[in-house]
């Protein structure tokens, strides 16, 4: 295997890079100021150039509030820069990797979602990813696309460094308790990306996050379990956003338990990732 990594500085694409260079297995990766999606021409150059057997496609826009207004550059990076990278995949005959969400869902079942449950986005964010999985879906024969969801880990931004930002700052966080799912470590989500390639699973789409569901109140309660802050539940209605959430957006695994990949409880990685934050 040799990989090429989009989206190179988020917090999958960081986490990918440390797991290769643990694994020893050759990549290279680029940030949108190296190699911008949407410049059909630079992509594939770099591609042509680096040879890559499979591209982990991590470069995405995530701002799913700020998604609501921008949607020009929202539908720009996730579908047509998803459009550029997937054409020179099929042009050179390599592997494509497409990250996913669960907002592809609209969250009104009680039931896990499954792989080939409908999708029914409820925001723009939801839209234009699933918009990408189309894509991939019409141009390519050799693809996996994985929908993962409330993800966490040691780069970038995400739920539980800013929970732990918070905690420092104020006495009591109100945390909404009505929404359900399943966080994802990074580790375990880069873990499974380069199963699939390495194994060669069947190609087609994946659901994959930690075992064991949570409220997001639940997942801050966890994480700041031995800090001295009151954690206040509340319903999504007292917190309004600007882009509707899934109110249970639980992805079912067991397609990616098949492929004979163990998933760790969200618990589990949580204790880990904290662990590995402390060494």
């Amino acid at each position: 295997m040799k990989a090429l990594i989009t989206g190179a500085t988020g917090q999958l694409g960081q986490e990918l890079q440390k797991y290769l260079t643990e694994k020893e297995i050759p990549y290279t990766a680029y940030g949108s100021s190296e190699m911008d999606i949407l410049d059909k021409d630079r992509v594939e150059e770099i591609i042509s150039n680096d040879k890559p057997t499979v591209v982990f496609h991590c470069a995405a826009y995530t701002a799913v509030d700020k998604a609501e207004e921008e949607t020009e550059l929202n539908w720009a990076v996730n579908v047509e820069g998803t459009r550029n990278v997937a054409e020179v995949c099929k042009e050179q005959n390599i592997l494509f990797v497409y990250i996913s969400t669960d907002y592809v869902f609209d969250g009104k079942s009680e039931e896990m979602y499954r792989v080939d449950d409908q999708p029914n986005p409820i925001n723009e964010y939801g839209k234009a990813k699933l918009a990408g999985e189309k894509v991939v879906q019409e141009l390519l024969k050799e693809y996996y696309i994985i929908r993962t969801s409330w993800v966490f880990g040691e780069f970038g931004s995400n739920f539980v460094y800013t929970m732990k930002k918070l905690a420092k700052d104020r006495d009591e966080l109100t945390i909404i308790s009505d929404q359900i799912g399943r966080p994802t470590w990074t580790r375990t989500l880069t873990e499974f990306m380069v199963h699939l390639a390495e194994t060669e699973q069947d190609y087609g789409t994946y659901h994959l996050s930690n075992e064991g569901t949570c409220s997001w109140y639940e997942f801050a309660e966890a994480i700041l379990k031995n800090e001295s802050v009151n954690i206040k539940p509340i319903n999504s209605n007292q917190y309004p956003q600007k882009a509707k959430r899934p109110m249970h957006s639980v992805l079912d695994l067991s397609k990616s338990k098949d492929t004979g990949f163990a998933i760790p409880h969200w618990k589990d990685a949580l204790r880990e990732f904290k662990f590995s934050q402390q060494n």
